[in-house]
């Protein structure tokens, strides 16, 4: 009875640590840069690299980095700092050295870099709002506190659990400090506290909230007069301390690559862990237009709403509902990253494209026009590269440039696109019907194979093995092996009556959707 007492206690600690990441990363991070931006923009700047590149901000962090410099330019407020808050990482991060600058030891001689707001973590956000920013006394302190409370009961907990004692004063003091900056966080921060633990999240937000990168970076610094040959092995063994500590988390998640075993075709792999009825959330014409679904690394989920003109985004349990406007009907989603999602959008009397779009700023990045994509095909990360269907092929696209880099003809409209390994398996539409056979085409070979399934394909998605799983119109699953030959009909079938599923290798978890329902099931790996 104590043994589980004291494990139930140990589950809430780790839950108070996570509500209190999930405010700092969710609430407060978003809430530093949004000041960032106000204040620039303020000063009619129109960019944050425009920002940094102003003589005050630039002269302000070079003295926060460099001790015993006198610069050419406003020498009256030089500054010799005792501590040097700026470390090196973020320094590199917002400046490079100009060519042709050498003799000055000084600011001039330092350009800032294509930053983006989003690059920056709370901690570097908060330096440069307290010392470059024009703050209230009131905001200046909340900033302080807030920044302080990130690495007191976060970064330097590597328990990553929080009593009930310390909580209690902590949860009011850092709501109150959130208030001051943003009176409108109210809702949100009773949502986070009422929050169940989400473990892979909290975990991620674990990794963010460390720094463990950073910190490493930091050994670094404090070693630049030891010679060359022991440099050399102090960064073989950060190297290796960095790797070791990306493997611990990917065993931890059961991700390390040489315990993942094939799974047997038809394989019982997952259970119901939960479901999410959307229909509490949104009315009938909205359930009934959602056309595509993601999840995203951190579990959140990211749904194509096509007659509403929109992108749905909450978290796995259904809370913290969210949109995105889009401009014209989205109908296929991916993931490019843990905050941006690749969208094709069809534009009446328009060219259709490719969309990308911020989710944690909720606003569009860009617009890429693709000649021959075809709004009703599907769309897939591969290799940093966009895959996108068109009226006769596969579409490889540069989602930095908008290029398209190349095309693989297959002589027939690609539907449903999923890349996995080196192939890209792909669902044809004939005469407006889904085919029966599965295409999958390599790229080392250069070559399309297909495999016949019992019933028309509806949807497919990748396990952590590389093995396929299809849903059939007929309500079956056809477990597909990674080389596309071989199918077996799963026995136990938690996607009855379901229009998609996705599977998320970070999760563990594999995501359905019934249309007519509106349920969204969660489904835990065993």
């Amino acid at each position: 009875m104590a043994s589980k007492q004291q494990e139930r206690m140990d589950i809430e600690d780790r839950r108070r640590y996570f509500i209190v990441g999930s405010v700092i990363l969710e609430i407060v991070q978003p809430l530093f840069r949004t000041r960032l931006e106000n204040d620039y923009t303020s000063r009619g700047l129109v960019s944050f690299q425009d920002f940094l590149n102003s003589q005050p901000v630039i002269h302000i962090l070079f003295h926060l980095r460099h001790r015993n410099a006198i610069c050419c330019k406003d020498k009256i407020n030089c500054r010799d700092h005792p501590k040097l808050p700026l470390i090196y990482c973020q320094w590199n991060l917002l400046y490079s050295e100009s060519p042709g600058q050498r003799g000055h030891n000084c600011h001039c001689k330092f350009t800032a870099n294509q930053v983006q707001l989003n690059d920056l973590d709370i901690s570097l956000a908060g330096l440069i709002l307290l010392n470059c920013c024009n703050l209230a006394p009131a905001d200046d302190n909340a900033v302080h506190k807030l920044r302080r409370y990130k690495n007191d009961y976060l970064s330097h907990n590597t328990e990553g659990e929080i009593s009930e004692t310390e909580y209690k004063s902590l949860w009011t003091n850092l709501t109150n400090f959130v208030l001051q900056l943003d009176p409108n966080k109210r809702n949100d921060l009773i949502r986070i506290e009422n929050r169940p633990l989400d473990e892979g999240l909290c975990s991620r937000y674990s990794i963010d909230l460390w720094n463990i990168h950073k910190k490493l970076n930091e050994m670094d610094t404090q070693m630049q007069e030891i010679g060359s040959d022991v440099q050399e092995l102090l960064i073989y063994h950060r190297n290796e301390a960095i790797c070791q500590y990306c493997k611990k988390k990917l065993n931890e998640q059961g991700l390390d690559e040489r315990k993942i075993i094939p799974y047997t075709l038809g394989q019982d792999i997952f259970y119901l862990h939960h479901q999410i009825d959307l229909k509490s959330e949104l009315d009938k014409s909205c359930i009934t237009s959602i056309s595509s679904v993601v999840m995203m690394d951190d579990g959140r989920l990211v749904l194509c709403l096509f007659n509403n003109h929109r992108l749905l985004i909450c978290n796995t349990d259904g809370s913290q509902v969210d949109s995105i406007p889009v401009e014209g009907s989205p109908w296929y989603v991916t993931d490019v990253n843990n905050s941006t999602v690749a969208v094709t959008v069809d534009k009446p009397l328009k060219c259709h494209c490719i969309e990308m779009y911020d989710i944690n700023n909720k606003h569009k990045l860009k617009s890429i026009s693709v000649p021959g994509i075809h709004y009703v095909c599907d769309i897939t990360m591969m290799n940093n590269k966009l895959v996108v269907g068109g009226s006769d092929g596969l579409l490889i696209v540069d989602p930095q440039t908008g290029e398209t880099v190349q095309t693989i003809k297959t002589d027939c409209r690609p539907s449903k696109i999923h890349a996995s390994g080196d192939r890209i398996f792909f669902i044809p539409l004939l005469h407006f019907r889904r085919s029966h056979k599965l295409y999958g085409y390599t790229f080392t070979d250069d070559n399309i194979q297909t495999l016949t399934l019992p019933s028309e394909l509806q949807s497919m998605t990748t396990l952590q093995d590389g093995s396929l799983y299809v849903l059939c119109k007929d309500g079956s699953v056809q477990h597909v092996s990674s080389n596309g030959k071989q199918f077996k009909t799963l026995n136990t079938n938690q996607s009855k009556g379901c229009s998609m599923i996705y599977y998320n290798l970070k999760q563990r978890k594999m995501i359905t959707y019934n249309t007519f329902t509106g349920t969204v099931k969660i489904l835990q790996e065993k």
